[in-house]
């Protein structure tokens, strides 16, 4: 393909930058050959000039296609190159926040820097049993990989991690364990999962430090071999180890710190335990205290170190072992601090009080002295003598380091060994998986040793993995059956020959560290004389003679020779060893005689070189000879198994999240071997396709007529008519294969294409939208014309007729003229005229009118003056008359002064005066306030006069200003004149009416001032009812929260039953897997046993023994097992792994107890509600019979009271009404002693009468107490009226007997007082009836005033309302009252519908037992004659008759048990017999055994049951039909226990005659408990046997599988490959989990089990069908689509259309695939504005915020008209979201969670006696009673 193809203009291009490495830029001229320059556009717009290199005329990388793009295998990329890869990991690192990709065989894992929720136990069952390239890069997809293929080819395998310090190397090895500790079958408390997971922490303390580049930084290469055995369970762990970083314990860099455990020390010594180690913080010693930080941000030490003690303790290293160890850390501490002082020359000393060489020596147990004296000296050893030299300080310094660094190496190794010791198992190792967390390529501004055997160590790991990536391209290759030829690749045996060959540097440097004065001066020289001109990988620096430089694969490195050879031969000074092993420490003393074997083993062995004469000094290996043979062995290890790898990148060197340093990333992928692997499959074929996926892809390329039956034809013919290179593709069978940028060229041809095809689509919408608007704008002109010639031509006949119009308007104009001058001269005449006539009128007038005036004026005056002489009259008159009074009056004002002078008369005139004083006074107030009134109306008249004078006053000054201007005017002088009297008219008629109106006022002022009165009235009687309602009101405030107090506590205790009852379930199912587990590792050591005392006749077998130590645990083989010898128990004791069975014994006891406690709490709680229940029933039959008894003995007392009342009172008159005429006889006569013996007669018979009339009314009451104790007391109530004392009881006091011998009195008496308690009793009965109705009525009335208030408010606001919106409210608040009286009155119905069934059953109850009467009568009346007929009805009485129990011997319950339960098989049972047969002959039989009182019996036959129903579900537990069958049986016979038990809370429903089968002398409640805990483990069968059936097709039928076909966009998922047990060729479909859910339903109603136990597993199955398909839709780029989306959607519809055919939409199911469906919805929806993020979080409640932004994460576009979910949204959204954090957001859900179970009580409606036995069950020993 020619360069011009390629890079031709919009080609997006790679160019070099020296800041981010790599920028991308758009061409914007196409290339032709021999150009030099490209002009390209960046993306920031700039335009640049790209120079070409003329001498190889390298072109720019080419991008990949934006489809391609975030990959999850870079290996899918079309271009292959630095770029690209650069730029994928970038894309799915900053924008998609996944740190794992996939690149061919290698998982790039880039360090976030960031606590991600991506390693829970979740996701790890997410992938566990899934195909790893099926879900998104993970380190738990390699771990899958590795241990399914350990599986399957039975093969080793080895996860190799590498990179460099900070890339995260450690935690993915430890994320890798804990998911092969996950995935393992075995499990346990302290299994050996945990044991090896304790590991890390202990090699972290002891292995990790803090450095520049990481916390948390292994300062050593670790290989731990994970052990499994033939079921792939761990069994143990072996860990390899390879050079530790001694140097860090002396020394450590700026901002570094030493081995964390140092730490965890110093921060835990104020503990008592570390008293004696005398230590302080970290701080006070040198080996600590060199970086000065020696605290970490965010880790406490102490706590660290609480863990790593937990971490020794669990593997099994006791604490005085570790005591040991702490004290060796902490004497090496006191070490660091001992001063070595300086004396001249080559000495140096150590004081002897030195307190740390002390507290050093102390702790060691060695003398100070003698180590003091060999810190500053050494010995020397020639051929004849030995002597002893001083040494100077900064070498004595560097003995004490040197003996530092060889104790820690020694204790690192003591503790390695410890642990692989912990780790080791007893049983064979079949297979085993490694991980090795080994150092990555190291360079630093300065490299020493550490670095150079580092780098010897990748470069043997890169040797490999360029091997073992080659063998799989190749076997892909042939795998495809294409043709393939070498591909070369770089090899890197040279550079490793350079290093580990003869003569190469390690062997130069061992030979130097042999000589006498060897150095490191000397080595180099040797190695620049040797290998500089051999080797073309090793080169000399320029400036340097102590340096040399090595060309590894990844980059060149200089090293430093300073310290080579001091490091390589590690010595230690040995008299300082010699000393320690003085010591009496055990721990130190091993540790030096490992030193000591590990030196004896490599005298023992053959010398290699063939030298003799040896020093003990030579035979000592040196690190780098130990570092090459354990780096031989490793790989030689890997070599034999099968390698993953995991490249671990640190994006940048400041540890900030998510953030990546270019210039970084591509140092270390070109170091870890990244690239090269993208430069392997970059020889050959990496883009590869399925066919199907190509022709999905790139039909857009074919024409209709190229496309053939045969799909692979079709493909192979595009490609070659596409592709002219057949170089550049192979065919395989399966696939095909391209070349590097063929897929790229292919995409840029569909883009064409795809172009070309919306250019013409483009081309044609435009000329139809061009012709569109010509024939538009021509029919607008013809429009137009038309218009215009019309109103042309209206404009014509328009002037046309204004012509005609002006000729007619001129005449009738001018005729109007005239008209109107004739009109006018005539209308003037008249005028003049008309005044001139009334002028004359008026004048005559005005004459006649002064006339009339003259004459009233004289009337007037006369009258006048006749009334003035008739007053001076009257006034003469009466001032004669007052004249001749006076004097009168003064004649008898002497007399009366005369009279007053008399006493007398003044009293009498003083009688009555103050009264009338008080009285006119009185007067005197009431004309006071009348007065007032009058003033008060007086000054309102007078304030109205004076406003009317006012007024009129202004009416005068009017009139006298009209009168001045009538003046002036003369002639309008008359009319003013009737004006005036006019106005004086109106004033009149003013003054009326404003005295009406003064008489309307005061009338409204009384009705005013009456309505206030009544108005205050009603004030204050509403005012009292307010206080009274908020009374109530707080009393109901405080009621209500009381109520809602209640319904919380009610609430809270539901939750915490729902809790425990969860938890109880847990425990449970966990109790009894470590039964079974129990179970089983007895039969082993049965088994075990047997086998190795083979002499023994005696022979175990399965007891099936159960580790319940309750009476329950009895099994059905106990009788065979109880005759196991003693030997045997002991050889089985012997053999058995002690700390398991312990920790399963302690466990198990745990268990029991919570169990116990459990059952007890619940049995307390149902005791208490059934006495509760119980009493309340006793007290109201008693207080009714009680009552009866009172009513009975009262009315008695009361009509003989009122007897003797009446009696009494007609003697008393007799006896005193003397003036009768029948007065009474006296005393002694005849008469009276007659009536007096008459008289007692009566009395003596009126006593009998009462006597009978007692005992008859107390019989009475006796059978009606008898009645309430038959039908509700139970024998509670006693009513012996004998307890009443008799007439002649002696008791009673002697007045009393003697007034009243008969003992009516005292009778009379005791009933009073009865009766007074029984009123009294009556009136508080009636006192709280009436309290109840009155708080009824005052509910009725506050509801009612609510709703009055709510109706006001609702009137208030509709009248704001419009017209319709008033018209809706209306009807709103009318069907809201419609309805909720609706559901009152159904609540109505549903009580008196339960009332009337209630009355049915009693009716039904009597009418039988009425018939069963008359029956009974009838049979009594029988002739003798009709015996055949009768005996007949025997026969059918003696079937009706049976007791429905079934009949057995002693010893039948193993026959009986093995044919109804060991050999039963459920699929014939479920079609043919009665449903749930097994349980009722079981209960049969149980009820024989208890009808004969046998407990043995009893016991046995549970027993029995309950473990032979055990051993079926462990044997058969994979079968589903078994597991529904004993499931539905358990819980019949559980409720059968229930029923038949005499609890009246399960005997409700029974029959008479299941109520008298019921059991009567054992109580079974403890086995109703023991069969529900079976009922529930057979219930968790269940549902793991469903889980396993259908969990494997969940992704392939709601994921994969297109239920919809034709979807744009669509991806084609069939030919993935799938972990399960579907083959390829059968594609599973949605109707298959269909069908599978269909015979699970099937089958539980076949089984008739309960139906709400059967919506309980089906609402199970389908969360765990939801939790399935989201976590793998949550760990799958490729399904995060609009279309996936939409499928789901679809397959979730058909799944709820399943549940409503099968009427189950109640169940809960539909309700637990809500997420899964918001999940589709949240593909679907769009996701761009602000509207849409409200949206999303409006509508996704179900999915947590780690969810929801998952999905947004990984929504790929599929088709190009999608567009990717941009960060800003995201963050938009987590915005939105960040408040809802009520639950912890996690990310996956929970696929394990079981649902809590609960077990219902269903009466059975089946009569035990009419139960028929089938002959094919094989029980004919059984026999009816």
């Amino acid at each position: 393909m020619a360069a011009s193809e390629l890079y031709s203009k919009r080609a997006r291009v790679w160019l070099p930058d020296a800041v981010e490495v790599w920028k991308s830029a758009d061409l914007i001229k196409d290339y032709a050959p021999g150009d030099l320059t490209l002009s390209v556009q960046l993306e920031d717009g700039t335009v640049v000039e790209y120079k070409l290199d003329p001498r190889t005329n390298n072109l720019p990388p080419l991008r990949n296609p934006n489809i391609l793009v975030g990959k999850n295998d870079l290996t899918s990329l079309s271009y292959l190159h630095e770029p690209a890869v650069l730029h994928n990991l970038k894309v799915r690192f900053i924008v998609s926040k996944l740190i794992y990709t996939y690149c061919g065989i290698v998982l790039v894992a880039i360090n976030p820097y960031e606590s991600l929720p991506i390693y829970d136990a979740d996701i790890i069952n997410a992938y566990s049993g899934q195909n790893a390239r099926d879900m998104d890069p993970h380190i738990f997809a390699v771990a899958e990989k590795a241990y399914r293929q350990m599986a399957r080819d039975e093969r080793n395998q080895s996860i190799i991690v590498s990179g460099e310090s900070g890339a995260g190397k450690t935690v993915s090895a430890k994320y890798a364990m804990r998911y092969f500790a996950t995935v393992s079958c075995s499990s346990g408390d302290t299994s050996v999962e945990e044991r090896v997971l304790a590991s890390n922490p202990i090699m972290e303390a002891f292995g990790n430090a803090k450095t520049t580049r990481n916390d948390n930084s292994s300062r050593f290469g670790k290989y731990i071999e994970i052990g499994f055995d033939r079921k792939y369970c761990i069994i143990g762990a072996n860990m390899r180890t390879y050079l530790l970083e001694k140097s860090r314990v002396v020394f450590q860099s700026q901002e570094e710190r030493n081995y964390h455990i140092f730490y965890q020390l110093c921060s835990s010594s104020h503990l008592p335990e570390f008293k004696a180690f005398k230590l302080g913080c970290a701080d006070d010693f040198h080996y600590t205290s060199q970086g000065q930080n020696p605290v970490m941000d965010g880790v406490d030490d102490a706590r660290e170190m609480c863990n790593t003690r937990k971490a020794f303790s669990l593997l099994g290293i006791g604490e005085n072992d570790q005591m040991e160890i702490y004290k060796i850390l902490a004497a090496l501490l006191h070490l660091s601090n001992v001063e070595v002082r300086e004396q001249s020359g080559e000495r140096s000393s150590i004081l002897p009080d030195d307190v740390h060489l002390m507290a050093f020596c102390e702790l060691m147990g060695v003398q100070s002295e003698e180590m003091a004296h060999w810190f500053c000296h050494r010995k020397l050893k020639t051929t004849t003598e030995t002597f002893v030299k001083s040494v100077a300080k900064i070498n004595a310094v560097a003995s004490r380091d040197a003996l530092a660094k060889h104790i820690y190496a020694k204790l690192f190794s003591w503790i390695v060994d410890s642990i692989n010791g912990a780790l080791k198992s007893a049983l064979k190792q079949h297979s085993f998986i490694g991980v090795l967390d080994i150092y990555g390529f190291e360079t630093f501004d300065v490299n020493s040793f550490e670095q150079f055997c580092i780098n010897y160590a990748n470069e043997k790991l890169q040797q490999h993995f360029n091997l073992h990536v080659f063998k799989l391209e190749q076997e892909e290759y042939m795998k495809e059956e294409i043709p393939w030829t070498l591909i070369d690749f770089y090899d890197n045996q040279p550079c490793i020959d350079l290093i580990e060959a003869k003569l190469g540097v390690l062997d130069l440097l061992d030979e130097e560290c042999k000589m006498p004065k060897g150095s490191d001066d000397t080595w180099a020289q040797k190695m620049y004389n040797t290998i500089l001109k051999q080797n073309a990988h090793f080169d000399k620096p320029r400036l340097s003679n102590r340096a040399f430089i090595i060309h590894h694969f990844a980059d060149k490195v200089e090293y430093q020779c300073d310290g080579f050879l001091e490091k390589n031969k590690d010595t230690v000074n040995e008299e300082q060893i010699n000393v320690l092993k003085k010591s009496k420490f055990e721990l130190l003393l091993k540790l030096v005689e490992d030193d000591d074997n590990a030196t004896s083993s490599t005298s023992k062995r053959p010398s290699t070189t063939g030298r003799t004469g040896q020093s003990q000094r030579d035979k000592k290996k040196t690190v780098g000879l130990q570092f090459r043979q354990s780096l031989h062995l490793l790989m030689d290890t890997l070599n034999a198994t099968t390698p993953h790898y995991v490249r671990c990148i640190k994006p940048n060197d400041h540890k900030a999240p998510f953030t990546l340093d270019p210039v970084r990333a591509v140092q270390q992928l070109r170091a870890c071997g990244v690239l090269e692997t993208i430069r392997i499959s970059a020889a050959g074929f990496p883009s590869r396709w399925t066919y199907h996926e190509f022709f999905n892809r790139y039909r857009v390329l074919m024409k209709h007529t190229d496309i053939l039956d045969d799909g692979k034809q079709t493909c192979k013919n595009l490609v070659e008519k596409l592709v002219k290179d057949q170089d550049k593709y192979q065919f395989g069978k399966n696939k095909i294969f391209f070349r590097a940028g063929q897929v790229a060229y292919l995409e840029k041809l569909r883009s064409d294409k795809l172009r070309l095809a919306c250019v013409r689509i483009q081309k044609t919408i435009r000329c139809w939208l061009a012709r569109t608007k010509y024939l538009r704008m021509k029919s607008s002109a013809i429009t137009i014309q038309r218009y215009v010639r019309g109103h042309q031509a209206r404009s014509y006949v328009k002037c046309l007729r204004r012509t005609r119009a002006a000729v007619a308007i001129q005449k009738h104009v001018r005729m109007w003229i005239c008209r109107r001058r004739y009109q006018q001269q005539r209308s003037a005449a008249l005028t003049i005229q008309s005044f001139l006539r009334a002028y004359m009128a008026r004048k005559q007038y005005y004459k006649l009118m002064f006339e009339q005036k003259a004459l009233i004026i004289q009337k007037w005056t006369r009258g006048w003056l006749a009334r003035r002489r008739y007053r001076r009259t009257v006034a003469a008159l009466v001032l004669l008359q007052t004249c001749v009074r006076r004097i009168q009056a003064k004649k008898e004002l002497k007399k009366l002064k005369v009279e007053a002078r008399s006493v007398e008369r003044f009293k009498k005139l003083n009688i009555g005066m103050e009264n009338k004083i008080i009285g006119l006074q009185h007067k005197i107030n009431d004309q006071q306030k009348e007065n007032k009134e009058l003033r008060d109306r007086l000054s309102a008249v007078e304030n109205l006069q004076n406003t009317e004078r006012g007024r009129q006053s202004k009416e005068i000054e009017n009139l006298r200003r009209s009168e001045h201007e009538a003046r002036a005017k003369a002639e309008a002088l008359p009319s003013l004149l009737e004006q005036l009297s006019f106005l004086q008219h109106e004033l009149e008629n003013t003054r009326k009416e404003k005295e009406n109106l003064e008489e309307h006022k005061t009338a409204y002022m009384e009705q005013t001032q009456q309505v206030i009165e009544e108005l205050n009235l009603k004030n204050s009687l509403l005012s009292s009812e307010k206080e009274e309602l908020n009374t109530l009101i707080i009393e109901q405030d405080q009621q209500l929260t009381d109520i809602n107090v209640n319904v919380e506590n009610t609430k809270q205790l539901e939750k915490d039953l729902g809790e425990e009852r969860c938890r109880y379930q847990s425990l449970l199912s966990e109790h009894l897997h470590l039964e079974e587990q129990h179970r089983d590792l007895q039969e082993e050591m049965r088994i075990k046993s047997s086998t190795s005392s083979s002499n023994s006749d005696h022979k175990r077998t399965d007891s099936n023994y159960n580790s319940n130590t309750s009476d329950l645990s009895l099994s059905l083989g106990s009788t065979e097992g109880e005759r196991s010898s003693a030997q045997t128990e002991d050889d089985i004791r012997s053999t058995m792994d002690l700390p398991v069975l312990l920790k399963l014994q302690r466990k198990v006891k745990e268990l029991e107890k919570d169990k116990v406690s459990l059952w007890q709490q619940m049995d307390k709680k149902e005791e208490a509600q059934q006495e509760n229940a119980k009493e309340l029933e006793e007290q109201k039959a008693v207080a009714r019979a009680e009552l009866d008894l009172e009513i009975l003995k009262r009315q008695e007392l009361e009509s003989e009271n009122k007897k003797l009342k009446d009696d009494l009172n007609e003697l008393r008159n007799s006896l005193t009404n003397e003036n009768s005429d029948l007065a009474p006889p006296a005393p002694g006569s005849l008469p009276y002693s007659i009536l007096l013996e008459q008289l007692n007669s009566s009395n003596e018979e009126l006593d009998m009468r009462k006597e009978e009339v007692l005992l008859l009314r107390s019989h009475m009451v006796r059978q009606e107490a008898l009645k309430h104790k038959d039908s509700a007391l139970r024998g509670n109530v006693n009513l012996n009226l004998c307890e009443i004392p008799s007439f002649q009881d002696d008791d009673r006091p002697a007045d009393i007997q003697n007034l009243n011998e008969d003992g009516e009195l005292w009778l009379a008496y005791k009933g009073l007082k009865e009766t007074n308690r029984l009123l009294e009793h009556q009136m508080q009965e009636q006192e709280r009836l009436n309290n109840e109705k009155f708080k009824k009525l005052v509910e009725e009335v506050n509801k009612l005033k609510e709703e009055k208030e709510q109706q006001k408010k609702m009137f208030s606001q509709s009248l704001l309302l419009p017209e319709d919106a008033r018209i809706d409210a209306g009807l709103k608040h009318e069907i809201t009252r419609l309805t909720n009286e609706n559901l009152e009155l159904q609540n109505q119905q549903e009580k008196q519908e339960k009332n009337l069934r209630k009355l049915k059953k009693q009716l039904k109850f009597f009418m039988k037992k009425v018939e069963d009467f008359e029956a009974n009568v009838q049979q009594m009346n029988e002739t003798p004659n009709t015996s055949a007929a009768v005996r007949g009805v025997n026969i059918t009485r003696k079937e009706k008759d049976k007791q429905g129990m079934l009949e057995y011997k002693m010893g039948e319950e193993t026959i009986l048990l093995k044919n109804l339960i060991v050999d039963m098989k459920p699929r014939g049972v479920a079609v043919s017999f009665l449903p749930h047969l097994p349980a009722y002959i079981i209960f049969m039989c149980l009820r024989y055994a208890d009808t004969v009182n046998n407990d043995r019996r009893v016991s046995t036959l549970l027993h029995s049951t309950i473990s032979c129903i055990k051993g079926v579900i462990k044997r058969r537990g994979e079968d589903f039909d078994v597991m529904s069958f004993w499931l539905a049986n358990t819980c019949r016979l559980m409720n059968c226990l229930k029923q038949y038990s005499g609890d009246e809370v399960y005997t409700s429903q029974n029959t008479p005659k299941q109520n008298e089968h019921c059991l009567s002398n054992f109580d079974l409640s403890e086995y109703q408990h023991v069969l529900g805990d079976l009922a529930i483990q057979i219930y968790y069968r269940l549902i793991k046997c469903m889980e396993d059936t259908i969990q494997p097709m969940i992704v392939a039928c709601m994921l994969e599988h297109e239920a919809i076909q034709g979807v744009v966009g669509s991806k084609n998922t069939r030919q993935r490959r799938r972990t399960t047990s579907f083959s390829d060729e059968g594609a599973v479909t949605l109707e298959n989990l269909l069908q599978h859910l269909s015979h699970f339903h099937t089958t539980m109603k076949q089984h008739d089990m309960d139906l709400d136990l059967i919506k309980q597993v089906i609402k199970q199955l389908f969360y765990t069908i939801c939790a399935v398909t989201l976590n793998n839709l949550l760990l799958r780029k490729d399904m995060c689509s609009w279309s996936k989306g939409l499928q789901i959607r679809y397959n979730v519809w058909q799944l709820e259309e399943w549940l409503t055919e099968r009427e189950l939409t109640d169940c809960g199911a539909k309700e637990t695939l809500e997420p899964l469906v918001q999940a589709a919805q949240l593909l679907q929806i769009k996701k761009k504005t602000d509207a849409d993020a409200q949206a999303i979080s409006s509508m996704c409640t179900a999915l947590t915020l780690a969810q929801i932004t998952k999905v947004l994460t990984l929504y790929t576009p599929v088709i190009e008209f999608e567009e990717q979910v941009s960060p800003a949204f995201i963050t938009t959204i987590n915005n939105i979201l960040k408040d809802r954090m009520e639950e912890p957001s996690t990310l996956m859900m929970d696929s394990k969670k079981i649902f809590s179970v609960s077990l219902p009580f269903t009466a059975s409606s089946v009569a035990l006696e009419t139960i028929q036995i089938p002959a094919s069950l094989n029980l004919s020993f059984l026999h009816p009673v």
